[in-house]
C-alpha cells in the first residue's frame, strides 16, 4: 500500500495546530473567569465604599427632589423609598421646597393611601417647606392617589394624568374545564372563601360583594382627591370614571395647577434652583445584583468577540 509523501510529517502538524487550538481555547476560558471574578470584586468594593443611602455632598439652599417610579406595590417598594427621601428631604434644614418627580402607572390602592396620609402628616409637621409633585410622563391611578396630598402639581402637556378608579382582574377557566371533562373539586370552610376561584362559575352573590369592595375603595379615592385639590376640580362627569387626560387637558378640569418641570419649578416656583436628590439608593443585595449581572455580560461579550481559530 504506497502512502502519501512525508504523510507522518502533516500528521504531526495536524495534531500540533489542534493541540494550540485547544490551548487558545483553554486560555480563554481562563481568562473569562479572572475577568469576572476581578469585576465581582471591583464591583463589591465600589459597593462598600459608594454610598449607601442620604449622604448627599450639598451646601447652602436648596430644592429638594424625590422620585415616586415604577408601580407602587410591596415589590418594588416605590412608595416606601418615596416616604423615606421625604423624611430626609424635610429633616435637612436647607431644604426650601420638595419635588416629587412622578414617573408612575400606580399600583397598590392600600399603599398609596399609606403614602398619602404620610404626606399629610409631613406637611402638617413642616408647613413652611412647600410640596410639589411634577408630573413627567404618566401619574395614574396610585401615583395621582399620592399625588394629591401635594400643594400643587405640574405636568407636561403630553404628560398621562388621572386614572381614577379602581380595577380588579381575573380569569374564568371553568367553560374550558368543562368541555375537557375536568371536574373542579373544591372545599372550603365559609361559604364566600372560594370568592374568585378562576376555576369555578362565577356566583352572582359574590361578584356582587366583589363590586361593593371595588366601590368602597374608589370612593375613599374620591374622597382623598377631593379634600386635597378642593374647589380646583372641575364638575365634569368623567373625572372619576377611571380614564385619563393629557396635561394639557388636566389643568382645566382642576386635576393639575400648571405647566412646568423639575428644573422649572425649582427656578421659578420655589426659588432655589440647586436640586438636591433625596432618593434613596437601591439595598446592598439588590445593587450587589445588579452589578454582578452587568459584569458577567461584559465578560462573556469579551470572550465571544475575540476570534477563534
Amino acid at each position: 500500500m504506497e502512502h502519501e509523501p512525508h504523510w507522518e510529517r502533516q500528521l504531526l502538524e495536524k495534531l500540533a495546530s489542534a493541540c494550540l487550538i485547544e490551548q487558545r481555547r483553554a486560555r480563554r476560558w481562563k481568562t473569562f473567569f479572572r475577568l469576572m471574578w476581578l469585576g465581582v470584586a471591583i464591583g463589591l468594593l465600589f459597593l462598600l465604599f459608594s454610598s449607601t443611602g442620604f449622604e448627599r455632598e450639598h451646601t447652602g439652599k436648596h430644592t429638594a427632589m424625590v422620585a415616586l417610579e415604577g408601580v407602587i406595590d410591596s415589590q418594588g417598594q416605590a412608595g416606601a423609598k418615596l416616604l423615606e427621601g421625604l423624611k430626609q428631604a424635610y429633616d435637612d434644614p436647607n431644604t426650601r421646597g420638595i419635588i416629587i418627580r412622578a414617573n408612575s402607572p400606580g399600583g397598590s390602592p392600600a399603599l398609596s393611601g399609606i403614602a398619602n396620609d404620610e404626606i399629610r402628616l409631613l406637611k402638617k409637621r413642616h408647613p413652611a417647606v412647600p410640596l410639589y409633585v411634577v408630573v413627567e410622563e404618566v401619574c395614574a391611578s396610585g401615583c395621582y392617589y399620592i399625588a394629591a396630598a401635594a400643594d400643587r402639581i405640574y405636568v407636561d402637556k403630553a404628560s398621562l394624568v388621572g386614572s381614577i378608579g379602581v380595577i380588579s382582574e381575573g380569569f374564568g377557566f371553568d367553560k374550558a374545564m368543562g368541555k375537557l371533562g375536568i371536574e373542579r373539586r373544591l372545599a372550603t370552610a365559609g361559604s364566600n372563601k372560594g370568592m374568585g376561584d378562576p376555576f369555578s362559575p362565577q356566583d352572582p352573590r359574590q361578584e356582587a360583594i366583589r363590586q361593593s369592595l371595588l366601590n368602597e375603595i374608589h370612593q375613599q379615592f374620591i374622597a382623598v382627591v377631593k379634600q386635597g385639590r378642593g374647589q380646583r376640580l372641575h364638575n365634569d362627569p368623567d373625572l372619576f370614571s377611571g380614564r385619563v387626560w393629557l396635561g394639557s387637558s388636566a389643568i382645566p378640569l382642576g386635576l393639575a395647577d400648571g405647566l412646568g418641570s423639575v428644573n422649572s419649578v425649582a427656578r421659578d416656583i420655589i426659588k432655589a434652583d440647586t436640586l438636591v436628590d433625596y432618593t434613596p439608593d437601591d439595598d446592598f443585595a439588590s445593587r450587589m445584583a445588579r452589578q454582578i449581572g452587568v459584569v458577567f455580560r461584559g465578560s462573556v461579550q469579551t470572550l465571544f468577540d475575540s476570534r477563534w481559530r
